[in-house]
């Protein structure tokens, strides 16, 4: 590889990098705005008009706001602040929002700021999700629950895998924290969907040919021994 090869891709390495930083950047700043707003998560797409981005909230009316005030708000700070190239905001409700780890983690955080019990708290959280669908559940919540030292509780429910490649591709897992007079709690929940894992098999019942060659090999067996009957 020549010199000059070397460094025409020197420039490309570097903006995939800063594009990488941008997008950081964006996801942060949108995290932190819109915590109470109910945002989960959202996607960067650069598109020939600008950059799209479309944030995943389980309530899509918080953060539009009243006749579109907090993304047109979100669409200045964006272009001035982080300088992003004609940002075009779109918001996404959240398909099955009790089997998503971050809006169960924000619910308890937000009940346990109300002031409900964090067991209370923790079991409501665990009835929504088993009634979500899920095939199990479980929530660990830590910090100075019922004395000054910090300890944890955990709730479970149903199946919840721990260890192999369905932990680590299926089962969706969010740590959140939530501060509180006592101090800072944390939040742990693990959801096991409503899919398909590899310690689950099914046997299929013969297909029509398959059942018709069983039947066709019976028949043949059948005539053949009546015909040595009838030569005796």
């Amino acid at each position: 590889m020549s010199q000059s090869q070397r460094q025409a891709r020197i420039p490309v390495y570097k903006k995939i990098i800063q594009d990488k930083i941008k997008e950081w950047m964006i996801k942060e700043f949108l995290n932190y705005r819109l915590s109470k707003q109910g945002y989960v998560d959202s996607d960067v797409l650069k598109t020939p008009l600008g950059t799209r981005i479309i944030i995943y909230a389980e309530r899509p009316n918080w953060i539009i706001g009243r006749k579109g005030v907090i993304v047109k708000e979100l669409t200045d700070l964006l272009s001035k602040k982080l300088g992003v190239d004609n940002p075009i905001i779109d918001v996404t409700p959240i398909q099955s929002p009790e089997l998503n780890p971050k809006i169960i983690a924000n619910r308890i955080a937000w009940a346990m700021t109300k002031g409900v019990k964090f067991r209370r708290a923790g079991m409501i959280a665990i009835r929504q999700i088993m009634d979500g669908g899920a095939k199990g559940a479980e929530i660990t919540i830590s910090g100075k629950l019922t004395s000054e030292r910090s300890r944890f509780e955990k709730y479970v429910y149903g199946i919840v895998y721990k260890n192999g490649y369905d932990s680590r591709t299926k089962v969706q897992r969010f740590v959140g924290q939530v501060l509180l007079k006592p101090g800072l709690y944390g939040i742990e929940v693990r959801i096991t969907p409503p899919v398909r894992f590899s310690d689950e098999y099914r046997i299929k019942p013969p297909g029509r040919e398959a059942a018709a060659e069983v039947q066709a090999q019976q028949v043949s067996e059948g005539g053949g021994e009546g015909g040595e009957q009838t030569e005796t």
